[in-house]
């Protein structure tokens, strides 16, 4: 039917103009201009292909493959064009005509079974209607492989789909053939992090996916990433046309990708990078500097600046250990340029952690030069802020009960006055009462503090939060404005609640709930005993419930390692109904069970 609408399709404009000479000029409406006709929505149709599929004993030098349709088609993306097993040099697409001509440049391999696909590579010329896709197989030998795999890839952490990740296979199954030789078979994933493989041979496989950003069908460990399946693999599936997992469907239709099945589940991460050594450098203040390094857990030995004593020069490592903040413990006037002398494990030319001091310069950026000189030059270009000790401050509440009031100062501090606060609370009766509190520093910002009262949070107080001037003084030699944090918590009858109630805990986990798509905590607690947890005032809308194993107990969500077989940390999604999504009603007190055993087992 849709050849037959195409085929007409020619006809209409012809029509148009023999209807005009027809019928009287003075009965055509002049305030409307002419359509054109109905859009084209068709896509291609391929017509004929060469060879034929299931071709046997194809040549294997200066092959050519020719597919034709009834119109004429344009390429809309060169690398979709993808044949399996990878050749060293992508295939060649060239239209000529109505067809599209695929050439290798170099020879194909003999007695070996080809597949090329042509998913999302092709659209028609004029309105651009995809074609949608089509997936030639055909022999250098003697016999077409039969067997086939379908899988899925998704991010180790978020457990979202990839896209475009490349799905390879190995009968070398030696830890090396990944970053070596080219696989045996290979597939691209779709907008689901969805792959299928036909036509492979019944055989042992390891089985990996690469984010190959190069695609040169190998895995590159410094700028890649990576998933692997933990055994060897074989596959049980024999292929035919009317696998619903091989269909060709409009990435779209939820429904209908959704359905499909995933042999195999491949969680994609970033390893370690193994060479160690400063990466980036950069001086953002007089007094402030940082290091980046280009692993985690970075060892160092001795730190000094040339012409300071050590105790001068405060630092800080975050969680990672990969970016090192330093601040210098002085008010004179710095040097345009800090001679940083840095003592640590670094690797050398063999591939080996050794001891290494380096002289590292840290200089001002132009621009913060310049700016710095208009200040100096010019008290009026100051701002308030270049003169006193910055702190941010929040007391937000709907977290004030786990978080209490949040202070974080810009630069660390020399000089501390935490008992000169001033916490008091107000009951409905506007009666006054003042509370004590207790201090405590973050375990990985040297700079953010929590003052958490001792009594509970009660509804209808209000709680306020005095920080007096001058009762804090930084490196540079400022002191504090005083300022004051008020906080109620929330009395809204529309707000909702979530409480776990976990059973199995037998390790550590990191629970944390998340917003629609998955890209920000929202709230975030750590376990280690059976019991409630509580997610209180929550607003009307979506969420997503994130547990991740911390076996090493480290509050991290550790990556893994492919040459010591080691996956990432264990992620998974509290899934009520078998959805990801919890949607959260208004004035819902919503209550579940989880056995955390039995969810990573």
């Amino acid at each position: 039917m849709r050849q037959s609408l195409k085929k007409f399709l020619p006809l209409v404009p012809a029509s148009l103009i023999l209807g005009s000479l027809i019928f009287p000029w003075g009965c055509a409406n002049t305030t409307t201009p002419p359509t054109g006709g109905p859009k084209d929505t068709i896509p291609p149709v391929l017509k004929k292909v060469e060879p034929l599929p299931a071709t046997v004993n194809v040549p294997t030098k200066k092959t050519k493959l020719r597919f034709t349709f009834n119109e004429y088609v344009k390429i809309k993306d060169a690398n979709a064009v993808y044949l399996s097993p990878p050749l060293e040099k992508k295939p060649k697409a060239t239209i000529r005509g109505k067809s599209l001509e695929v050439s290798f440049e170099s020879d194909l391999d003999s007695n070996t079974t080809y597949t090329l696909d042509l998913t999302g590579a092709l659209a028609d010329n004029n309105e651009g209607n995809l074609f949608p896709g089509f997936t030639l197989v055909f022999s250098t030998g003697s016999q077409i492989d039969s067997m086939c795999l379908t899988g899925q890839v998704q991010d180790c952490n978020t457990l979202m789909p990839v896209k475009g990740a490349t799905v390879v296979l190995y009968k070398d199954h030696s830890d090396s053939a990944v970053f070596l030789k080219r696989p045996v078979a290979a597939a691209k994933t779709d907008d689901w992090g969805f792959f299928s493989i036909r036509n492979i041979q019944d055989t042992l496989y390891r089985v990996y996916a690469i984010k190959d950003e190069n695609n040169n069908n190998m895995y590159d460990p410094e700028s890649e990433r990576i998933a692997f399946l933990d055994t060897l693999f074989r596959p049980t599936t024999v292929y035919n046309d009317s696998l619903y997992e091989f269909k060709k469907f409009d990435m779209k239709d939820t429904a209908l990708c959704l359905a499909r099945y995933p042999q195999v589940e491949l969680n994609l991460f970033r390893e370690t990078p193994s060479k160690q050594f400063i990466v980036k450098k950069e001086r953002v203040g007089p007094r402030t500097a940082y290091l980046t390094f280009m692993a985690p857990n970075a060892k160092i030995h001795d730190l000094r600046i040339k012409g300071l004593p050590r105790e001068k020069l405060i630092r800080q490592f975050n969680l990672q250990r990969d970016s090192l903040e330093l601040w210098v413990n002085d008010q004179r006037k710095m040097p345009d340029t800090l001679q940083l002398v840095v003592k640590y494990d670094k690797t050398d030319t063999t591939g080996a952690l050794i001891p290494q001091e380096e002289l590292v310069k840290l200089t001002y950026s132009k621009e913060l030069r310049a700016e710095l000189m208009k200040k100096e030059r010019n008290y009026r270009d100051r701002k308030h802020e270049d003169t006193i000790a910055v702190m941010t401050t929040q007391a937000d509440p709907t977290r004030v009960e786990q978080y209490g009031f949040e202070i974080e100062f810009k630069y660390p501090l020399i000089q501390d006055s935490w008992d000169s606060l001033k916490l008091k609370a107000i009951n409905p009766r506007q009666q006054e009462s003042a509370g004590k509190y207790d201090i405590i520093r973050d375990s990985t910002n040297l700079r953010m503090f929590r003052v958490m009262p001792r009594d509970p949070f009660q509804p209808g107080y209000d709680y306020i939060l005095k920080i007096p001037h001058r009762g804090f003084r930084d490196v540079n030699g400022y002191y504090n404005d005083s300022t004051q944090l008020k906080v109620t918590l929330p009395n809204d009858e529309k707000l909702s609640s979530i409480t776990l109630e976990l059973s199995g805990v037998h390790n550590r986990y990191i629970v944390d709930l998340l917003g629609e798509k998955r890209d920000k905590v929202i709230r975030s607690f750590i376990v280690d005993a059976d019991g409630p947890l509580v997610f209180p005032y929550l607003k009307q809308g979506s969420y997503c419930l994130r547990i991740t194993e911390d076996k090493n107990r480290n509050a991290l969500v550790d990556t893994g390692d492919l040459l010591q077989h080691r996956q990432p940390e264990k992620v998974r999604f509290f899934k009520p109904d078998d959805q990801v999504l919890i949607k959260v009603l208004e004035r819902a007190e919503m209550v579940w069970k989880i056995n955390l055993e039995e969810m990573f087992r």
